[in-house]
């Protein structure tokens, strides 16, 4: 669950933002559904106005993105940027 702050600023849960491929920058349309409201990728691929070429280059894209996020995490670069790991946590409190 989300809450809108002081600024009506409402943050997207990381589970949804990975299944739908939302990062930063989208923009994101807010439309009316009756008593509802539904959130929308302005730039969705499965737009009307797109083309089939276009979201099979766009399939294509997001594939190859995928695969080099798969290839990082397989190699531990993922972690590369915070100059710790996971386990050198539970080694700093120790007395050894």
């Amino acid at each position: 669950m989300s809450k809108v702050t002081s600024k009506l600023q409402v943050t997207i849960p990381k589970a949804i933002a990975n299944r739908f491929g939302i990062q930063p920058g989208d923009d994101l349309q807010w439309v009316e559904a009756g008593d509802a409201i539904r959130v929308e990728l302005t730039d969705r691929p499965s737009s009307p106005s797109a083309t089939v070429e276009e979201r099979l280059k766009w399939f294509d894209q997001a594939t190859v993105r995928q695969q080099d996020r798969e290839t990082h995490r397989a190699h531990g670069v993922a972690n590369q940027g915070r100059g710790w790991t996971r386990e050198e946590l539970y080694e700093r409190g120790s007395a050894g």
